[in-house]
């Protein structure tokens, strides 16, 4: 029994010892628990974006390690993308009146104006498949790509309401 009294004493002093602190603990729980919070929101904000990254990498083929030749991105094939947006609003405007044509020529028109929709497609990196589809298909897709060049920039549409007429 001694030996409890003798025990008793010293844990009941280091209690009242250590009663400031753990009352002071208590008190601080909310902000360590809240820095705590933050920094895993942290993390997990960055990861989400790191991951972002690297879809966007994936998606658009991008070197992650920077081995891209910078005098690929000078080099110029060809007509330049500001031709090739009036060759298109040009043709554009004359497939408009397409239907007065005989089929050679309307065929040729659309063949000249997806050449040119590919080439705008392969300077801006835009994806498009004109060569392996036919009929209705292939009209779809030529949307499509008109779309998609006009979202990268490409003003295709000409600033008038309608179809001009030809002169002469």
């Amino acid at each position: 029994m001694s030996a409890v009294h003798a025990l008793a004493l010293p844990l009941a002093l280091l209690a009242t010892a250590c009663l400031p602190v753990v009352v002071a603990a208590l008190i601080c729980a909310d902000e360590l628990l809240d820095h705590l919070g933050r920094r895993i929101a942290r993390r997990r904000q960055q990861r989400r974006e790191r991951r972002l990254l690297n879809r966007f990498d994936r998606a658009f083929e991008v070197d992650p390690h920077g081995r891209i030749d910078p005098t690929e991105l000078d080099r110029v094939d060809g007509p330049t993308i500001q031709q090739l947006a009036a060759d298109l609003r040009r043709l554009a405007d004359q497939r408009w009146y397409a239907a007065d044509r005989s089929g050679p020529e309307q065929q040729a028109l659309l063949e000249a104006y997806d050449d040119r929709l590919r080439l705008a497609s392969q300077r801006l990196g835009v994806p498009e498949h004109l060569g392996e589809l036919t009929g209705v298909d292939r009209e779809i897709e030529r949307v499509r790509v008109e779309g998609e060049l006009e979202a990268a920039g490409l003003v295709l549409r000409t600033p008038h309401a309608g179809p001009r007429r030809p002169a002469g």
